[in-house]
């Protein structure tokens, strides 16, 4: 059996893995080193797995995955929060459809501190669909509208997805989070603009909220949420103005987050150690992902299927527009199986000598990439959020209304991704400032 060869025949090995719900980790760093032993020897194969585990998790970058990871527990466990759907309830009730439209703003302001799709869903669903239903919204709008706006969580900064892909694919995190921010508007724009307009053509999926809140509970909600906004103001503020760097802004939103908390008494000594505990768990198993993903890239390197596949690829898809159309349809394809972090992982050792090749900005293609993915979390038959929110309202809704709700913000994802790729500058206008 030749080099190529055995390359693709670990490449088959590991979707079957996958298919049998063996972990992604696991298969990842099993397939890439049982094949360096086959392609290299026992030496080699050994050699890898002490060498590359080292040497990713040697980058300094990685050290604010914990650090913001550790930055949105706390704020979860301390309950900074839960006030953002209520400020924005405030302020937007007098839209069509303005509970949902809040509930769009609060996810887009929740992602800024926690950077998780599936968090932002939990979170949002526990406090903006009970209240949507209340008020007699439609459940499928209701739960549609959460589940569609958790996505919102991995394009606004901090993203962990953005780090790693910062990371593996060498390219600056913080023009990777500037270019999140245009992606993640857009995207905002776009769920607010469907939610108004169903609303507006049919009055009895939103009923219109009578209570007109006084200038005294404007001023109270936006009290209650200073202290987050301030935070998020002053990582970014300092982030962007090269006060410090992305891996140090992870510290420093750690730090005021604790700070913020600790002020305001709301943490607790059991809510901090499941803070740390948290956040330590979910990096270790986000980092033995991508160290698997690490030794796929050095096995197919060894083997030389990697450079196969991308050269019949760029060959058969010589036209850029229709390369990312692949890439968009083998996104959604994997993101009805996976979620986005082992997708991302398993795909990039494959596509970023694609991507090379054609020529394409990296920024841009990250940013398009992780929208990818989040659209993959809505997906049917294994929407990640879906799923999320289901757990959360339980018998409030059947899953086929959730996933039916979710309809009309894949088309508006649709409409979304081909302005992104039509007009690149909407993700790359913001990181063209800080070059």
């Amino acid at each position: 059996m030749s080099d190529v060869s055995i390359g693709f025949s670990g490449l088959a090995l590991l979707l079957a893995l996958i298919a049998l719900r063996v972990p992604i980790g696991a298969s990842l760093i099993g397939v890439s080193f049982g094949g360096i032993w086959l392609l290299a020897g026992e030496r080699a194969a050994w050699g890898a797995l002490g060498v590359v585990p080292w040497g990713f998790a040697a980058s300094w970058q990685l050290s604010s995955i914990p650090m913001f990871l550790f930055m949105g527990f706390v704020c979860y466990h301390a309950d900074l929060t839960s006030g953002l759907f209520r400020a924005a309830r405030v302020f937007l009730s007098w839209l069509p459809g303005g509970l949902a439209v809040a509930s769009v703003f609060g996810a887009s302001a929740f992602a800024s501190v926690t950077g998780s799709s599936v968090a932002c869903s939990a979170a949002m669903g526990k406090i903006a669909v009970p209240e949507m239903v209340r008020q007699r919204y439609d459940i499928s709008l209701a739960t549609g509208t959460v589940a569609a706006a958790g996505t919102i969580g991995a394009l606004i900064p901090p993203s962990i997805l953005m780090i790693l892909y910062g990371i593996i694919a060498q390219v600056p995190v913080s023009q990777l989070f500037l270019g999140g921010v245009g992606a993640g508007l857009l995207t905002l724009a776009g769920y607010c603009a469907v939610i108004i307009l169903r609303a507006w053509l049919n009055p009895a999926l939103a009923p219109a909220d009578s209570r007109r809140f006084t200038r005294q509970e404007q001023v109270a909600a936006v009290l209650e949420i200073w202290p987050v906004m301030l935070m998020v103001l002053g990582i970014f503020g300092g982030l962007f103005a090269g006060i410090f760097t992305p891996t140090e802004a992870g510290a420093v939103g750690s730090a005021m987050a604790l700070t913020i908390a600790l002020a305001k008494r709301s943490l607790s000594i059991a809510g901090l150690r499941a803070s740390v505990l948290e956040a330590l768990t979910s990096s270790a198993a986000l980092f033995i992902i991508a160290i698997g993903a690490s030794m796929l890239t050095r096995f197919l390197a060894y083997s030389g299927a990697g450079d196969t596949l991308a050269a019949t690829i760029s060959a058969v898809a010589t036209n850029p527009v229709l390369l990312i159309l692949g890439i968009a349809l083998l996104y959604l394809l994997l993101g009805m199986f996976l979620e986005p972090m082992g997708a991302m992982l398993l795909t990039l050792p494959i596509l970023l000598p694609i991507i090379n090749t054609a020529g394409l900005d990296l920024v841009w293609f990250g940013v398009l990439l992780i929208k990818f993915l989040e659209i993959g979390m809505i997906t049917p038959p294994v929407g990640l959020n879906v799923y999320v929110i289901k757990g959360v309202v339980g018998d409030l809704a059947p899953l086929g209304k959730i996933f039916r709700g979710v309809a009309w913000f894949l088309v508006a994802d649709i409409g979304i991704v081909v302005l992104l790729v039509a007009v690149p500058g909407i993700i790359l206008w913001l990181p063209s400032l800080i070059q």
